[in-house]
Formats: structure tokens, sequence, C-alpha cells
């Protein structure tokens, strides 16, 4: 049960972080958010039912990989985020900003909410299935993989949008990794509480 709330929590986050100051200045999340901008672009598929298209294409190798459990947490993950991207798209209105203030504001929590999700051997969907298992493979922390997958990505997308996407949505990355490489390495200990012994007189 504490890890479906940590999942969820995970997902409204990193739906907050795409719907309110990524995705308005068409900075892809990731491989799946870029995916889902080009979705967008193409067809004008609505931004929160393209992603979720594209992670659940993702299932079959998180499933294959990852195993049953880790699938469906998965699956509950990316649906709690494609939620939660709706919601914040329709019913919470942020004023412009600068460009370079949202990039960075939506990178961090972007981050969070991926960080909390691999905590709980869940992917956030997309490429992350196949950063967690070239994790799990290499037993190294999955910011480097996801950075390495999410860019040739970004590269393909900015060839048929706009050339600028891809700065930004390197930077994005760079930055969102980096907060998932901390979330996932940092030690959580809990706190034992002192037990008294009392002594017969």
């Amino acid at each position: 049960m504490n890890s479906y709330i940590l999942i969820t929590c995970g997902g409204i986050i990193q739906g907050m972080g795409m719907a309110l100051f990524l995705f308005p200045n068409k900075i892809p999340s990731g491989g799946a958010g870029g995916l889902a901008v080009l979705l967008n672009f193409w067809f004008n598929i609505p931004l929160s039912f393209a992603l979720w298209l594209v992670n659940f294409s993702m299932l079959v190798v998180a499933i294959h990989w990852l195993g049953n459990a880790s699938a469906i947490g998965t699956m509950y993950g990316i649906t709690v985020t494609s939620i939660s991207i709706h919601f914040f798209d329709y019913y919470i209105y942020i004023p412009p900003s600068i460009i370079w203030v949202d990039l960075v504001i939506g990178s961090a929590i972007l981050g969070l909410g991926v960080g909390i999700l691999l905590r709980q051997n869940v992917s956030n969907g997309g490429m992350g299935v196949l950063a967690l298992i070239i994790a799990q493979l290499k037993d190294i922390p999955p910011g480097k993989p996801l950075l390495l997958i999410n860019g040739s990505i970004f590269v393909l997308t900015a060839s048929i949008i706009a050339w600028e996407i891809i700065f930004l949505a390197i930077i994005s990355q760079w930055l969102s990794t980096r907060i998932v490489d901390l979330v996932y390495k940092v030690k959580i200990t809990k706190e034992v509480t002192p037990v008294m012994a009392w002594r017969k007189k």
C-alpha cells in the first residue's frame, strides 16, 4: 500500500512538471514526451492521451524484463501521470513566464517525480522502462542511460518541429536526470525509538 501511495505521488508530481512548465513551452519531458509532442503535432492528439499511448506500448517490454508487479506499477504510474497532465492542463492556469524559469522549475519537478517512481522499481513509462532495465543490468543509477536514450529522440523531434527544441530538451533532461539520480541514491533510514530498560530495585 505504501508503495502505491508513493507511485501516486510520483505520478502526480511528474504530471505537474510536464503540464504546467514544460509542455506549454513545447519542451519534451523525455523520450515518451518527445514522441507525444510529435503525435500531437502530426495528428492533433491530446498530449495526455498521446503520452499514455506511447507509454502503454512499452508495457510488453516492462512485463518481459521487470516482471508483472513492476509492469502493473508502471501502468498505474503512467495512468496517474496522464490524468494529472489532463487535470493541470485544463483546470490550473499559470501566467506565461520566462522560458528558462519554466525550464528549470519544470525539470526539477519532473526529476523529483521520476526519481520517486524509480525508487519503487517502477518506470516512469516510455524510455524509462529501457533506462531501468539498463540500470539493473549494469548496476548503475538510471539517469545516464535515460539521458542517452531520450537525447536520440530529441534529435528526431527537433528535426521535424524546430531545432531550438533540442537545446531546451537536452538541458531539461540534464537537470531532471541529476535530480533523478539524487532521489534514486538517497539513503532513507528508519528512526529507531529508544526502549527504556527498567531495573528492579
